[in-house]
């Protein structure tokens, strides 16, 4: 059974006992009721376990004169001094010697050591569960192009007409066949398509589509291209066929990805009753109950005790009620990207809940049952997460949106000479996870190898892959085998990691005045020309188009639930800024973790939007020039 972590939030990095002390002390014990003339003191729990009062003491000292801190329950060590526990929250040790902690006044337990700033994270995610059912009127309003699931969706046929003599059928169970006339055969594969999934995945940026007679082609996303040649084989699907002009359709991708998503889809459809109460744990017994096939059927979900029926909106409901539950940091299995941001990644600490592999890979399931079912989440991820998903690397680039104070660091050792400046850094870095620091060498004998100015780059690439995905490495892997027993990963190679957001998350109507209500400016005015240009672009684009704006400027295509108003930066709240920096021939910077744009002194407003347009579609990543 899963215990429920009643805090939320990163896990302390001072968490550690100090080293108990027998000290002379006198006074009334709150055991016994009797005075004592020696106690055992924790340094922990910064109060005395026996008396009221104790003043605490500084802890060891190790060879090269830095205070450490012993826990001698646990067999730990910290740099961090430990803090007190915060009011209402009482230390327990179970039955099988494993210290957990109370809150008394939310009743609940934690494996982690709950700090101030972790309560603080618990109370903001219980402020946004009291507004879920606001949250959920407009969540029901996120769309992608229409309902696909619709018959519209049912008259989309990418890959075109069928071949001479061939004619597609539906047998009494509402499974798909197809009839070949000429052979007077029948069979379940559609022959457009046959073997296409089993070929071999395209290039890095290639996408392959039909013509409105059934004749594909590739696109080269990287030269924007098109071409009738297969770039796995050379072969080309027409000798002499028309130009096709290059376009970035993300309609068309998703048109092509609910397309698959039916050559799938198996007929009938699956009941899953879960209890409001117990969302989190009857949904985990019932997804894993099924067999991955099962759970392409249609689902009809099952609230006990209510009347509703399910063709849709009780489905969306529980997608969106259990996403919020499962991605809850509270149960140590995720945690924030970043102290004021509420993207999610997994927990390297997950450990401590001895079935959180079981839970990763119904997490897994789970993600790609909404991405196959057409239905949306509540809780986004950082976007290198999504471009694991995808199969993409990361890198350095990728590292700002997690951890800016780590990622400028790097930067700084990039950009300045390090044997001028006499650091002395090896191929080894230290992780701490639950008060363990460990080493972890990032190539064979690190700990050995001196960072020079010759090979600061590989030690920068390699210490960046390692900050994204330190200690995560199983819970990825059990991620995945949940994820691919529902929807095949290549399924997804058409998308970016921008686009996988929308597609999970859904698009939310952007209510321009309050972005302009609540848009800061520096070096500019609300009056300023190259301000009113912006505005005009904005008006002008699609829906879409703003969303991958906001995506460019704060890292996300999520709004909170108050909108631009409640937008969050590094340091807290942050509202949208557009700030005056670079000449005109420059592009647009963004900068995600303080919300900001830097937006050049451009001339004329057909400059701009080339300029906008080129930042927001064609690049990737942070901080582009």
């Amino acid at each position: 059974m899963l215990q429920l972590l009643g805090v939320a939030g990163l896990l302390p990095q001072n968490s550690k006992l100090q080293k108990p002390i027998s000290k002379k002390v006198s006074g009334l014990c709150e055991r016994g009721k009797a005075k004592t003339s020696q106690c055992e003191w924790c340094y922990w729990e910064n109060t005395c376990l026996n008396l009221q009062v104790v003043e605490p003491k500084d802890g060891r000292v190790d060879q090269h004169g830095r205070v450490y801190y012993v826990d001698h329950v646990e067999k730990r060590t910290t740099w961090d001094r430990p803090e007190p526990l915060p009011p209402s929250w009482e230390r327990r040790v179970d039955n099988m010697g494993r210290i957990y902690y109370v809150d008394h006044f939310t009743r609940t337990t934690t494996w982690q050591r709950p700090t101030l700033e972790s309560v603080r994270n618990y109370e903001q995610w219980q402020l946004q569960r009291s507004q879920l059912q606001g949250a959920m009127q407009q969540f029901n309003q996120r769309f992608i192009y229409g309902d696909f699931s619709s018959t519209q969706n049912k008259e989309f046929d990418p890959l075109g007409p069928l071949p001479h003599g061939w004619e597609k059928r539906t047998d009494s169970n509402g499974r798909v066949y197809f009839v070949n006339h000429n052979t007077r055969i029948t069979q379940w594969e559609d022959p457009r398509s046959q073997g296409q999934l089993n070929e071999k995945p395209l290039p890095e940026g290639w996408e392959m589509r039909f013509t409105v007679d059934g004749i594909p082609y590739f696109v080269d996303h990287n030269r924007r291209t098109t071409t009738y040649i297969d770039p796995r084989t050379g072969k080309s699907a027409l000798d002499n066929g028309p130009q096709i002009a290059y376009v970035r359709d993300f309609k068309a991708k998703v048109h092509y990805f609910r397309f698959w998503c039916q050559q799938l889809a198996m007929p009938q459809h699956i009941k899953i009753t879960v209890s409001r109460k117990t969302l989190f744990e009857d949904s985990f017994q019932q997804i894993m109950s099924f067999s991955p096939q099962d759970l392409r059927r249609r689902l009809w979900v099952i609230f006990p005790g209510e009347e509703g029926l399910d063709y849709g909106g009780v489905a969306r409901e529980w997608f969106f009620l259990l996403s919020h539950e499962v991605l809850n940091p509270m149960y140590c299995l995720f945690e924030y990207a970043g102290k004021d941001n509420y993207c999610l990644q997994i927990n390297p600490a997950s450990y401590i809940n001895p079935d959180h592999l079981k839970y990763f890979r119904f997490i897994g399931r789970f993600i790609a049952m909404a991405l196959f079912h057409g239905k949306f989440i509540d809780t986004g991820f950082s976007l290198p997460f999504y471009k694991r998903i995808l199969n993409k690397a990361v890198g350095l680039k990728d590292l700002e949106s997690v951890d800016p104070e780590f990622y400028n660091s790097l930067i700084w050792v990039k950009e300045n000479d390090i044997e001028e400046c006499g650091l002395e850094m090896f191929f080894s870095v230290d992780k701490e996870i639950l008060g363990e620091i460990k080493s972890h060498d990032l190539k064979p004998n690190g700990s050995n190898i001196l960072v020079t100015e010759e090979n600061k780059e590989d030690y920068i690439r390699l210490v960046a892959e390692w900050r994204l995905s330190r200690g995560v490495e199983e819970q990825t892997q059990a991620f995945f085998e949940g994820f691919n027993e529902i929807l095949p990963q290549q399924y997804l190679q058409y998308f970016d990691a921008k686009e996988l957001e929308v597609l999970l998350c859904g698009m939310q109507e952007i209510d321009l005045n309050d972005w302009q209500r609540h848009t800061i400016y520096r070096h500019y005015t609300r009056t300023s020309r190259q301000i009113v240009w912006f505005w005009q672009f904005v008006k002008e684009i699609d829906n879409e188009k703003r969303m991958r704006l906001l995506q460019f400027v704060t890292g996300t295509c999520r709004l909170p639930v108050g909108g631009f108003a409640d937008l969050m930066g590094i340091n807290g709240p942050q509202k949208f800024c557009i700030e005056k920096v670079g000449k005109e021939n420059w592009l647009p910077r963004s900068h995600t973790c303080f919300n900001r744009l830097d937006l050049p002194p451009y001339k004329n407003y057909e400059q701009l939007k080339e300029k906008l347009l080129f930042a927001i579609e064609e690049t990737e990543g942070f901080g582009q020039e």
